[in-house]
Order: C-alpha cells, then sequence, then structure tokens
C-alpha cells in the first residue's frame, strides 16, 4: 500500500513511520496552541504575517494557478499577488487561532448592504438552504458572525488526516456554535438532508477538489472537478441557493441563485462562476496553494 492510499479517513492504517511523524506533529500542535491560544489576538496575528512571509510550503502550485487563472500577467505581478496571498493567509491564521479561546469574543464581520435580509428572507420560505461558499479571507469568522447573528449554520467538512487534529476543528467551530456535518461519518448523508428538510442552512465549502462526487465545469476560467452533492440535494429538496464569501471590503456579501429551470450541471457551473467572481475580486485572500485543477 503506498502512501496515497493510506489514509485512515477511508479505512486506511498508517505505517510505524507515519504513526511516528503524526505523534511528532500532534505533539507539536498541541503545545504550539496551548501557548498561542493565550496570547493576545494582534501578536497572533504578526505572528502569523511572519509565518506567512516565510513558509516555502505549496508556492510552486500557487505560482502555477496563478499563471492558469491569470495569464495577462507578467511573472512579476505574479510573484507579488503570491506573496501578498501568504502574508494574508498568515493573518487570517492567526486570527482563527485566536478563535480557539472560547473566552474570547470574536469581532463579527459586517454584513454588505442588502446580504443579512437577503439570507434572513431564504430561511424564513422554510425549504433549506445551500450556502455555498469558498476558502476565501477569514471564512471562519463568516461562519461565526453569521450564527452569531442568528441564524443557525450547519458546516459540512472532511476531517482531517489525524482524528486528533479534527478535534481542534470542532473546538474552532463549536465554541461559536457552528455546528458541522463531517463527510465520512456515519449517516453523514442522511445528516445533510435532515439538515434542508427542517428549514436549515447547509454550508458547503465549494472551491477546494475534494473526493466527492464531482463533475468537470469552469473554474477560474479552467474546467475544474467540483462536487456536484450540494446542486444535486438543493434540486432534490427545493432548498435556496445562495453564495456567501467576505467581499473586497471584507464585509460578508450574499448572492442567491435562481434553480428555476437548472440541472445538476448548469447549477453547479452557475456557483462556480459566481466563486470564480468572487476569488478574482480579492485574488490574495484565497489558498491558491491547493492543487484545484488536476
Amino acid at each position: 500500500m503506498d502512501g496515497a492510499t493510506i489514509d485512515v479517513r477511508e479505512g486506511g492504517r498508517w505505517t510505524p513511520l507515519q504513526r511516528l511523524k503524526n505523534e511528532v506533529i500532534y505533539v507539536a500542535v498541541s503545545v504550539a496552541l496551548a501557548i498561542a491560544t493565550r496570547l493576545p489576538k494582534w501578536m497572533l496575528r504578526m505572528a502569523g504575517i511572519a509565518l506567512g512571509a516565510v513558509a516555502p510550503f505549496g508556492r510552486r502550485i500557487a505560482h502555477e494557478n496563478v499563471a492558469r487563472a491569470f495569464p495577462e500577467l507578467d511573472a512579476a505581478a505574479r510573484a507579488r499577488l503570491v506573496r501578498r496571498v501568504y502574508v494574508r493567509l498568515g493573518r487570517e491564521l492567526g486570527d482563527a487561532v485566536a478563535m480557539l479561546n472560547p473566552k474570547r469574543a470574536i469581532e463579527p464581520l459586517p454584513f454588505a448592504p442588502g446580504a443579512r435580509d437577503l439570507l434572513e428572507a431564504a430561511i424564513a420560505e422554510g425549504r433549506g438552504v445551500v450556502f455555498a461558499s469558498a476558502h476565501l479571507g477569514p471564512w471562519e469568522r463568516v461562519a461565526a458572525t453569521i450564527v452569531a447573528a442568528g441564524m443557525p449554520l450547519t458546516a459540512v467538512a472532511r476531517e482531517a488526516y489525524d482524528p486528533r487534529l479534527t478535534r481542534i476543528y470542532e473546538r474552532l467551530r463549536g465554541a461559536r456554535g457552528v455546528k458541522v456535518v463531517w463527510r465520512s461519518a456515519p449517516g453523514a448523508a442522511a445528516a445533510l438532508l435532515r439538515t434542508l428538510r427542517s428549514g436549515g442552512m447547509l454550508g458547503v465549502p465549494m472551491d477546494l477538489a475534494s473526493r466527492v462526487p464531482s463533475i468537470d465545469v469552469p473554474f477560474l476560467g479552467v474546467p475544474a472537478p467540483t462536487p456536484v452533492g450540494p446542486a444535486r440535494l438543493a434540486l432534490r429538496t427545493g432548498a435556496a441557493v445562495v453564495v456567501s464569501t467576505i467581499g473586497a471590503d471584507e464585509a460578508i456579501s450574499v448572492t442567491r441563485i435562481d434553480t428555476a429551470g437548472l440541472d445538476e450541471r448548469d447549477l453547479t457551473t452557475k456557483i462556480n462562476e459566481e466563486l470564480s467572481r468572487r476569488i478574482r475580486a480579492v485574488p490574495d485572500a484565497w489558498v491558491w496553494m491547493h492543487r484545484r485543477w488536476p
């Protein structure tokens, strides 16, 4: 069994060497977080920015992805964008670590004009809401802000490769009232349906490649495997479909997608179009180091 297939989320078992490596990583993360969560938020943010400025991981992939999505940029402009991406994501990491301390109040993000009314109106229809989003800017604060505004949100997420790290994610979201359905958990599909049929709002990140049923539709102008489940759920249940992320002003904006007459491919394409538009508006806030295209 090669390294690519050893995944405990899919029934695999770690080799002794992997177990040792993962144990070291978990201990290091636990110690770092135990210290970091006690630090002032400004210090965590500065530490995150410093880390982002020097982090070497994924930079080649980030440059390739930026070149694919923005062919009009020359090499120097692409390099400047990638540098901004890492610095900004480092800042967001500092803010996310600060949220792990349940005694620390979050700073809610503002809603763009009309965004909150649109969400509340979609919820009030009573058929559930598919809340399509992206890893754009402070996405954990987006979810926490929406819940704090009185709109319950259940997020769909993939477990970490190490179940102990998944518990850290549970702390981050659970402390802020964000419910989570883990994709590999028993009964996950039924839980997603129950959320929508009870009139709830289901938060689904749509911007990353994942090991779920997917179809190739344009993403940032280039065909990419994209999860089809959100469109399938929405069309099956009659749920409203919204796309929501932060905008260039770091306010939460919401766009509703009209599903009338659409099939799964059409709806997935429209969601990708809206997410692509939003990422292009704030390109330094997206995770370009993710291997989005095959």
